[in-house]
């Protein structure tokens, strides 16, 4: 069997939908060795993103998301006549010649109006018409199953939920007392922060979690409360970086930017505690490599975090910053629940592995090819 696996999108993102691209192709290629992975990659990106025997980068021409997609890519993928092909970026071709399995990590598009640019919005309203023609879809939790149940009419038996995973190297660190690391350009020492890792961008809600910082610093100035976030800034950021000044939060917050894995693992080791407040996640993987590592965590009570992060984090409403300010002066304070809430969290990530996803996903992959035409 020959499964292609589209790649493109890591020429020109590091987040959530690259990852998991590259997370799961390596632990398929693991577990099938005789099968033959094709991994397309854009020319942008002259390095393989998976090294094994069995793996083949493939140059492809055509950019993730443009405007000619739906007529080029069919054309560069069929010259390769695979079994089947894998879309990790929710929409495959509508018009091809071999079956396609589609990845859909949320809806997010579809629950906040004002999340895209016109030009996104072009590209994302043809993940319905996608999952439609799909010979298989992958949702990425039961709560994104949901969604695609109610928000594209597709049947609950054409969807298969497999979970992602946090990557092996999550784990915790030793803690070492006044640890400090520099992190593009910035001093950050160990348990001295809370944590955010994300694009900054409105679904995120980190108004909330300034709005929550401001109130925890004016109850008590003695606690140098400090938020620091890992990520990129995205759509709609620059009102966000307005707040933060407009809150006189400059000295309390620090944007590090997007971040190396070596420097977010230690960022989430050495976290006091963890804050993920979305408004609306498919996943939420952040929350569960912050698990892993060990990072007391407190997250929304929406979509699929409680899904994915399960006794082991404290949960909380989306739009209430009191309650944001309460849970974070617990943590914060007590000693003995940052302990026990460390000790959670790498049990529940456990849970999830890219071994078992892997599996599920080259089962789906196989049950198309042995049922196309």
């Amino acid at each position: 069997m020959s499964i292609v696996i589209d790649a493109r999108l890591n020429a020109y993102r590091t987040g959530g939908i690259p990852k998991y691209t590259r997370e799961l192709t390596s632990a398929m290629a693991h577990i099938a060795p005789d099968t033959e992975f094709v991994v397309l990659q854009h020319r942008r990106q002259p390095e393989r993103i998976v090294s094994a025997p069995n793996v083949t980068r493939r140059v492809i021409y055509t950019p993730p998301h443009h405007r000619l997609e739906q007529v080029t890519l069919p054309i560069e993928i069929g010259a390769i006549r695979p079994s089947v092909a894998l879309f990790p970026d929710f929409i495959a071709p509508l018009y091809r010649t071999f079956p396609a399995v589609v990845t859909i990590h949320d809806l997010a598009f579809l629950h906040f109006d004002d999340l895209l640019d016109d030009n996104a919005k072009a590209f994302y309203t043809r993940v319905g018409m996608s999952a439609q023609r799909a010979q298989g879809i992958i949702a990425v939790s039961e709560s994104t199953k949901r969604d695609i149940i109610e928000r594209l009419d597709i049947p609950a038996d054409r969807i298969n939920i497999i979970y992602e995973a946090a990557s092996a190297h999550f784990v915790p660190l030793e803690q070492i007392p006044h640890e400090r690391k520099r992190i593009n350009g910035f001093d950050v020492a160990a348990q001295s922060y809370m944590l955010f890792v994300s694009t900054i961008e409105p679904r995120k809600n980190v108004p909330l979690l300034l709005h929550a910082l401001r109130i925890c610093r004016d109850r008590h100035p003695n606690r140098n409360y400090q938020l620091v976030a890992a990520g990129s800034r995205g759509w709609r950021e620059k009102p966000i970086i307005e707040q933060i000044e407009h809150l006189r939060l400059g000295d309390a917050v620090t944007l590090l930017g997007t971040v190396h894995d070596d420097d977010l693992h230690w960022l989430y080791a050495n976290a006091r505690l963890y804050a993920n407040p979305s408004r609306y996640e498919g996943f939420g993987l952040p929350l569960l490599e912050a698990l892993a590592c060990g990072a007391p965590s407190i997250a929304s009570d929406t979509s699929s975090l409680p899904e994915v992060g399960g006794h082991a984090v404290q949960y909380l409403p989306v739009d209430d910053p009191g309650a944001w300010a309460d849970a974070i002066e617990l943590v914060w304070s007590d000693d003995v629940l940052r302990r026990e809430m460390s000790a959670r969290g790498p049990i529940q990530a456990a849970q999830f592995s890219w071994h078992t996803a892997a599996q599920q996903t080259l089962d789906v992959l196989t049950k198309v090819t042995s049922t196309k035409g």
